[in-house]
């Protein structure tokens, strides 16, 4: 039996058969490259928080960290929390998951605190909401005497009771920076590159409610320090912007608290500040394009995504933080 030629349909078909899983192969690469540019790169970095100093000490982090960073942040200082507290916090997520909400762990280890519902720190869902995996972190933290003046890491293993009790202190610097960005005290310090992620819903009923979570309704109406603490009247709502954004606006004015417990007993600026920082650790999932406060004023896709000059402000003077979306 005389054997296949070389271009027989047999030996075609093979040959078709690799040039396609070929394509097919370049094409998911593609694809690939494609989802991690448009959603922030998963993979990679995308935002950066530098010192106040001036001291060259910086840490480079992705959205999803951000993300989880900033409501560690919200939460503590929602309580009144002094930013110690947001360290030591800060500083046990990045040692036990990476500042990632992660679905396993340890034996029924669970979340940015790997908190474990059998040892009681509640339900498996309640421990994958980060608001209440922050909140029930600082419980435990708050019942640790004296957990200010202790080294973080033995303040972390007080609430912890970690295998690995020496572990938290390695990320303590870059938990300092963040904790400094993300609770206000150190101005136009934390970027991200802004790139958009399609699983999130995105507009300004997206970034109040995302405010709402995790700084609790109270951050849609700012007390009003000159007419004795009562509500600002209306409530915050999506308003024009400086640059024509229109109803992509999201506008919260930044009063001072007369009885200086709001924020935590932080000032005004502060306050202002730290909105403004949760707002640009939001941007990716947000679809944020543009933040301004206090004459600072952040854009998405720029190269370097710094914090430019700008004059921004409310229409009654005031500093306010305005949150300006793509949609």
């Amino acid at each position: 039996m005389p054997e296949p030629s070389p271009t027989s349909p047999k030996r075609r078909r093979g040959r078709l058969f690799r040039v396609g899983a070929a394509f097919v192969v370049l094409l998911s690469v593609a694809g690939y490259l494609v989802v991690q540019y448009v959603t922030g790169g998963a993979g990679g970095p995308g935002c950066k928080v530098v010192s106040k100093d001036g001291d060259a000490a910086a840490y480079e982090f992705t959205p999803e960290q951000a993300v989880n960073a900033a409501t560690i942040a919200a939460v503590g200082t929602g309580r009144g929390l002094p930013e110690r507290a947001v360290t030591i916090a800060l500083a046990t997520a990045l040692q036990e998951s990476g500042l990632r909400n992660i679905r396993h762990g340890d034996r029924d280890s669970l979340g940015l605190f790997q908190q474990r519902p059998s040892q009681g720190w509640g339900t498996a869902k309640e421990i994958m909401d980060p608001t209440y995996a922050a909140g029930v972190f600082y419980e435990h933290l708050a019942k640790v005497p004296g957990y200010t003046d202790l080294p973080l890491t033995v303040a972390a293993q007080r609430v912890q009771r970690s295998g690995y009790p020496s572990a938290y202190a390695k990320h303590e610097p870059d938990a300092v920076l963040l904790s400094a960005a993300l609770t206000g005290t150190s101005p136009a310090t934390l970027t991200c590159d802004g790139r958009q992620s399609a699983t999130v819903a995105a507009g300004p009923d997206a970034v109040r409610s995302a405010l709402v979570r995790d700084f609790g309704r109270d951050v849609l109406e700012p007390v009003d320090a000159e007419v004795g603490g009562s509500k600002a009247s209306p409530s915050p709502t999506a308003a024009p912007s400086a640059s024509g954004g229109g109803g992509r606006t999201v506008t919260l004015p930044v009063t001072a608290d007369p009885d200086g417990a709001r924020g935590g007993g932080r000032g005004a600026r502060q306050r202002g500040w730290q909105l403004a920082h949760w707002a640009v650790a939001n941007a990716s999932a947000l679809h944020i394009e543009r933040v301004a406060y206090a004459g600072r004023e952040w854009t998405a896709g720029n190269t370097d995504s710094q914090w430019r000059t700008s004059g921004a402000r409310t229409d009654t003077g005031t500093d306010a933080v305005r949150i300006m979306t793509a949609q």
